[in-house]
């Protein structure tokens, strides 16, 4: 009889899910740790508390009109761009205990992930905080010399109905640049800070493509090569344990 798998399972999500695709994640990882992989039309993904300003309904509704739809996430973060080039991950799975326990060891398992699937390809990365980034927090993955942002994540949890009141999902994602402008991304970050009346800016040189570090003729499908490691990544590496270790008590 052969071995239990230990991996995720790898669901698949069409293109045209739209940019809040993955949260379809938090049913079935009640039954079994899941991932995917996906990417979704051109568009500006924002947490909640953009959706609350007085001016983002008629903002949203300009930039609709002008071909860049804005989605309202139920994770937490900034303003992130999708489209061609952005390749999305995301994990779910069943933990006991407060969110608040799991949060970072989830963070973390995201970025090392990420990080063995790009030294394959030659990339050092590692988790920090890059100021001037859109999105900026201390689990993106940057790359260094200098310190730029090639990786943002978030979490969102969810309370199981029907279970025990400490039992939740939670659903940890991130938005991997691989390919695109870092000018084109940031600017339209910044196009919607300014439309909504905010003095916040980020600065296109503190974020870089993944294709950007890899010489012209080495992986000229880097893209799909990088996804495929991915994959093979998340079959092969197993999941968090669902209980979070135990604090140490005080001293005496």
């Amino acid at each position: 009889m052969s071995a239990p798998h230990s991996g995720y399972r790898l669901l698949d999500i069409p293109f045209g899910a739209g940019p809040l695709a993955d949260e379809v994640l938090l049913t079935p990882a009640i039954q079994e740790p899941v991932a995917c992989l996906w990417r979704t039309a051109p568009g500006l993904v924002v947490p909640r508390t953009y959706a609350a300003r007085p001016e983002f309904a008629a903002v949203r509704a300009d930039f609709a009109a002008r071909g860049c739809p804005i989605h309202v996430r139920q994770s937490g973060g900034g303003v992130v761009p999708q489209g061609p080039g952005i390749l999305n991950l995301s994990l779910a799975q069943v933990f006991a205990g407060r969110p608040l326990d799991h949060a970072e060891a989830l963070y973390r398992h995201l970025c090392a992930l990420i990080s063995d699937a790009l030294a394959v390809f030659g990339i050092e990365a590692r988790a920090q905080p890059v100021e001037g980034s859109f999105c900026d927090g201390r689990y993106n993955l940057a790359v260094p010399s200098p310190d730029r942002k090639i990786a943002g994540t978030a979490q969102v949890w969810r309370r199981i109905p029907g279970h025990a009141p400490d039992r939740h999902v939670g659903l940890v994602h991130a938005l991997i640049l691989a390919q695109g402008d870092p000018a084109e991304l940031t600017a339209r970050a910044n196009a919607l800070e300014a439309a909504l009346g905010s003095s916040r800016r980020y600065d296109a040189d503190r974020i870089t493509t993944l294709d950007r570090l890899l010489p012209p003729d080495e992986h000229p499908d880097f893209p799909s090569a990088l996804e495929a490691r991915l994959q093979e990544t998340l079959r092969a590496r197993s999941p968090l344990p669902t209980t979070a270790p135990a604090r140490p008590r005080p001293e005496p």
